[in-house]
């Protein structure tokens, strides 16, 4: 197990130091610099501020000086907000994005986990075409085609809920449900497939010739089975959730890391977007192999660094 974590880790380091690299490299190939917007700046004051950021020395040690830096757990300085610490800005910020995709994540779960289960109970039936319907609408819609019509529905014409802003339950459960209902949509289909192929196994069979009640079999038999596709799932679920979220959060005006993304882009704020694209990365590493690990210990199957015989 120790190995494993070792490796997966190494693998996750070379992987975050590949995203750094390429992303340094990009913004500076950008024509111009992160100054150019600014009006009537003397020339002094602008190689002044070139100076600041380290803009003026060759891009190589520019790399160096930031790699160095990033060790120190030092993500620079804002370059359109002076003096606002980039670490300032996503500690600020991350609590609403996790707050949004820890919600929107459980949401996915529950229902499409309950959709999956109760389609492959009833194969063919009136309720496993309707669940599936939701579901390939689900797939096909984007987050902010769901997001304006959830504010249309319930915030315009039936004026039972709040249409932006983060503050309350009640703030959340339209943006939850924006977000989540993608990765639900795609659960649910998971599930039903991997039930039906778990409900024609030997074992299941046996289970109910011990007289077992169906709700056992499902739940202490099958469910165990079923639910591996979804926990390999769960990394690209966290990841869909916190991208997803960028545009999410600007239709409900939440003032998350994605909003604070966006407008560093559209700033070409290069500091923020740098120091952003790294710890976004830096999270989904981590939480990849938090899912090979969790992957591992529900399969006993599954032999850490060895091959299956």
């Amino acid at each position: 197990m120790i190995k494993f974590i070792l490796k997966r880790l190494s693998y996750g380091l070379l992987t975050l130091w590949v995203v750094v690299t390429l992303t340094f490299f990009m913004l500076h190939a950008l024509p111009g610099d992160p100054f150019v917007s600014e009006k009537a700046v003397p020339k002094a004051i602008k190689q002044k501020l070139l100076a600041q950021y380290d803009m003026d020395k060759p891009l190589h040690q520019q790399y160096l000086l930031y790699l160095k830096k990033l060790c120190k757990g030092d993500l620079g300085t804002s370059m359109k907000y002076r003096g606002r610490k980039v670490n300032t800005a996503i500690k600020n910020s991350f609590g609403y994005s996790l707050d949004l995709s820890v919600h929107a994540i459980m949401f996915a779960l529950t229902f499409g986990l309950l959709i999956g289960i109760i389609s492959a109970m009833h194969r063919g039936g009136v309720a496993d075409k309707s669940l599936i319907f939701i579901a390939v609408i689900g797939i096909s819609v984007p987050s902010f085609v769901f997001s304006g019509l959830l504010q249309m529905i319930f915030s315009n014409w039936l004026k039972i809920l709040p249409a932006g802003r983060y503050i309350s339950w009640k703030h959340k459960i339209l943006p939850t449900i924006a977000l989540g209902i993608g990765p639900m949509a795609v659960i649910a289909r998971m599930t039903r497939a991997a039930f039906i192929e778990v409900l024609h196994q030997d074992y299941i069979k046996t289970a109910y010739a011990k007289g077992l009640s169906k709700t056992k079999v499902v739940f202490n038999h099958a469910l165990r089975n079923a639910i591996m596709p979804v926990i390999g799932y769960l990394g690209q679920i966290f990841a869909a959730t916190a991208t997803g979220s960028f545009v999410v959060e600007r239709i409900f005006i939440i003032p998350g890391l994605g909003h604070t993304y966006v407008d560093s882009i559209e700033s070409q704020d290069y500091t923020t977007v740098l120091g952003m694209t790294v710890f976004y990365a830096a999270v989904l590493i981590f939480v990849l192999v938090v899912v090979d690990l969790l992957y591992a210990l529900i399969d006993p199957r599954v032999q850490l660094g060895k091959k299956k015989g």
